[in-house]
């Protein structure tokens, strides 16, 4: 193996989408009793759910839940790929490289475009 062969491989997008897997992964058990909290004062009383709709509101607690809902869709997308793979469909290197890129895209244009709708 050449160096720029490594190199390569070191970047490829099949490598970043199951690395980028893990980390939804945990970034959406972490953040789970954050959002289970978020989601009980919704349910609680009146006065809850306008503490919530003010805590909602903030600019920067809008960006992480954006940054959760892209956690949530990659972490779907890339689940699906890697069942996929797991019965030993799209396992040859360009199809594996080709539906890693769609996972990631699809990802992000949900993101945006929900993100969008929601903020």
């Amino acid at each position: 193996i050449s160096r720029s062969d490594w190199s390569s491989d070191v970047c490829s997008s099949d490598l970043i989408v199951s690395i980028l897997h893990r980390i939804s992964g945990v970034g959406l058990f972490v953040m789970l009793p954050v959002l289970l909290y978020f989601f009980s004062g919704t349910l609680d009383r009146e006065a809850s759910f306008e503490a919530y709709r003010s805590a909602i509101s903030n600019p920067f607690v809008k960006l992480i839940l954006i940054g959760l809902l892209w956690a949530y869709l990659h972490h779907f997308f890339a689940g699906i790929r890697f069942l996929f793979l797991d019965v030993h469909k799209g396992l040859e290197l360009n199809t594996a490289r080709a539906t890693a890129k769609v996972v990631f895209a699809s990802a992000l244009i949900l993101t945006v475009v929900l993100g969008a709708l929601l903020w």
